[in-house]
């Protein structure tokens, strides 16, 4: 099973896998994606990257929100996760053409997240707009469950963020519920109606 710690990716037949290749050192894919656990900040060509914050965005789609970050912040570094071989080559297409050094892509599944990073690795993880798997047949694959939630506070150190946004109102009341079962690894400190605040 994906929780297994010796889970092996199956052989990928899409195109986007085998191209991903040429993007060595800036994506990673499947089991690759668990190979530096506890050291990924020294996979980053920016200088002195053992100082800096490390973002994470699970979701990231082609990385049009986390390059924007990565741009914007020179001095931290960040890591895009999400499913599709295409978007996470045209995300590494994109973050060449900017010559941006604080970015890496994952292209993985985050279920797999706490073998992708180390204890403590992450200082701020970010999941916006998660598919809300709407139909109740359908709610076993919320990613937000007390299982992924347990995982994700043992690579996030201690005083680090998860920010997460929906606009799903039955997945809301589903990720407080998820958060109510874990009190003792996770702390709300902020909640708020408003998906645009201090994000214009």
């Amino acid at each position: 099973p994906l929780t297994h710690p010796d889970y092996k990716y199956g052989q990928a037949k899409n195109p986007y896998s085998a191209r991903l290749k040429e993007f060595e050192g800036l994506a990673y894919s499947d089991n690759g994606t668990e190979t530096h656990a506890g050291s990924w900040r020294e996979k980053f060509s920016a200088p002195n990257p053992k100082k800096r914050e490390l973002h994470v965005e699970i979701g990231c789609n082609t990385g049009h929100v986390t390059r924007a970050w990565a741009a914007a912040n020179p001095d931290k570094l960040y890591i895009g996760i999400d499913w599709k071989f295409k978007i996470i080559h045209r995300g590494a297409e994109k973050t060449v053409e900017k010559g941006l050094k604080n970015l890496l892509f994952f292209r993985a599944n985050v279920e797999r997240l706490g073998f992708m990073f180390g204890p403590g690795e992450v200082d701020f993880l970010y999941l916006y707009f998660p598919d809300p798997w709407p139909k109740k047949a359908q709610w076993k694959n919320r990613f937000l469950k007390e299982s992924t939630l347990r995982e994700a506070a043992r690579v996030v150190r201690p005083g680090g963020i998860f920010h997460i946004k929906t606009d799903h109102d039955g997945y809301y009341a589903w990720m407080r519920e998820a958060f109510a079962k874990v009190s003792d690894v996770w702390e709300i400190e902020r909640e708020s109606l408003d998906l645009h605040a201090d994000n214009p």
